[in-house]
Order: structure tokens, then sequence, then C-alpha cells
């Protein structure tokens, strides 16, 4: 008989057709993986793709539930659900959210940081035309290690994926010089890690990190876009981090 751990290897691949067989046959959509929700462990799990909101919909279809209606908006990059909260209420605007995060953090963060971070593009948009501040500052936490505006959700996402968000906040007058003293990224798993004193355009640059695995190819084409956008120059690259190792260079 399947258990409720059996979901996180189709959490992992973000796979609808896994999730509905274990579903169908009799897991709960709510029973604890390691002491937590499993619907909270399919938001922090580090996979982004255009199959996540899917997924999550149906964990919600089956019977899980977040609780809270701006962030399910949000995920679900449901622009309709969206717009009456934000009719509802314009502190939807501002107000915090506190999902756990495989990369950067999203504690006392804003509707647009998450949808920066999972590249809700239609909900972005709608917030940034409802008057969302495209510099709004997250929480800064106890230690210091937050802060961090909704652009650097988007400049070295797993596969790029959230480059198309990270554009929309560019065109949207989103701060390149915006400067967060540190940084914490994979909060609670077992890469994380601190940076420290970055821009949007260094944080980029930290794809680079071993732990961070973003293709290279990825950082520099984003380090060029921020580049042109915040200087109207292209970068001066001399060398690619690493390519002295290529064997037979």
């Amino acid at each position: 008989m399947p258990t409720a751990a059996d979901l996180l290897g189709e959490f992992e691949e973000h796979s609808p057709a896994g999730i509905r067989a274990l579903l169908a046959a009799g897991v709960s959509p709510t029973a604890p993986i390691n002491g937590k929700r499993p619907i909270d462990v399919l938001i922090e799990m580090y996979l982004r793709s255009t199959r996540f909101a899917e997924c999550l919909q149906i964990m919600l279809d089956a019977g899980a539930t977040l609780g809270d209606p701006l962030l399910e908006a949000c995920l679900l990059d449901d622009n309709a659900a969206l717009r009456e909260l934000l009719s509802g209420s314009r502190e939807n605007l501002t107000r915090k959210l506190n999902p756990l995060c495989a990369f950067t953090s999203c504690r006392g963060v804003t509707a647009l940081h998450i949808c920066a971070e999972f590249n809700s593009t239609r909900c972005a948009h709608d917030l940034l035309d409802a008057g969302a501040d495209v510099n709004a500052r997250a929480d800064q936490g106890e230690s210091g290690l937050r802060g961090q505006t909704p652009i650097f959700h988007a400049v070295n996402s797993i596969f790029n994926y959230c480059r198309p968000v990270m554009e929309i906040l560019v065109n949207a007058g989103a701060d390149l010089d915006a400067r967060v003293r540190s940084r914490l990224w994979g909060e609670l798993m077992s890469w994380e890690t601190v940076v420290y004193d970055v821009t949007p355009i260094s944080y980029a640059q930290c794809g680079l990190y071993r732990q961070f695995h973003r293709r290279e190819e990825d950082v520099y084409s984003n380090i060029a876009y921020l580049h042109r956008k915040r200087f109207d120059t292209e970068p001066p690259i001399r060398n690619v981090p690493n390519n002295y190792l290529v064997v037979g260079h």
C-alpha cells in the first residue's frame, strides 16, 4: 500500500499523473511527510516547471489546504482570484507571506516576491498594475539574512525558469543597484548558504557556486541582460569561471 512518502518522487518531478495515481490508490493528501504537510513539501522543493500549478491544484482538489488565499493565487498564477483578493483589500499588496523555499528565502515576503520565485507572470503583471512596489523589501529577520527585493528571486532560478518574470520586473523599474547585506539561500536545506553584500547582478553571478547548480550559459545570459539594462553596455567578461578546467582546453 503506497503512503504519503511516495508522493515525494512525484513532487520532485512535478508529475500530475503520478500524484493522481497515488491519490487514487488511497494515499492521503494531508498525512504528514517527515512532519510536514505534503502540500508544503511540494511548494518548498527545488523544481520549477509549468507543471507545478497543476500539481498544486490536484493536491488542493484532493483536500489539501494552504490556508492563505493570496499565497494560493500567486502559486497557481491565478490572476482572476488575485484580482478578487485585491479588490477586497489593498493590504494584499503588502501583506507578508512565509512559505519555506528551496532557494532564496521566502520568509516575510510580499506576493510579488512569490511571483518572482515561481515565475507567476500573470499575477506579477496584475500586482504591478494594481500598484505593488517592485522594490518592496522582504523582512530582514532577526539575523539580517533577508531584506531582498523581488528581482533577487528571479536572477538565478533553476533552468533559468524565472527569466520571464525577471524581465517583467526590470521593465517595471526594479532597482538593479538594490543592495542586501546578506542573503540566505536554501533555508534549512542541506545546501543552505549565506552570501554577503549582494546586488541583483552579483546575486545572478552566485549561480556559479557549486551548490546553486545553475548552467553557466544561463548565468552569463542573465548577467549580460541585467548589465545592459543597468549600464547600457555589454559586461566586460574576459574569462568564464571554470573554463580553464575543461578537459583538453
